[in-house]
């Protein structure tokens, strides 16, 4: 609880700061909230689609809620974002989290 304090006091002074927004949200996956998480994972993309990081553990998030065909779809926008940006170890964790899923 005391990271998640910390990283509100954090985005309080920088809200747009996509790091800490992801780490946030990483730190409710840990603390098995996955509705939090989700929902700061989503937000996060919504402000700034080209955060690569977030697409791999919101589609992992997803899986694990049994929503395969929404994970599915977060893989392959993950991808095309880390093939833009040349992001060349994000698009294989992407790729093979992707075709493990649907394969």
């Amino acid at each position: 609880m005391e990271r998640i304090k910390k990283l509100k006091e954090f985005l309080a002074a920088t809200p747009d700061d996509a790091f800490l927004q992801h780490a946030l949200a990483l730190e409710y996956v840990k603390m098995g909230d996955d509705n939090t998480a989700r929902q700061l994972f989503e937000t996060l993309l919504q402000k700034n689609e080209k955060y690569v990081g977030t697409y791999y553990h919101l589609g992992s998030l997803l899986e694990r809620l049994g929503q395969e065909e929404k994970a599915a779809a977060v893989y392959k926008k993950g991808m095309e974002v880390a093939k833009e940006a040349n992001e060349n170890h994000a698009y294989n964790e992407l790729q093979a989290a992707y075709e493990n899923l649907v394969y």
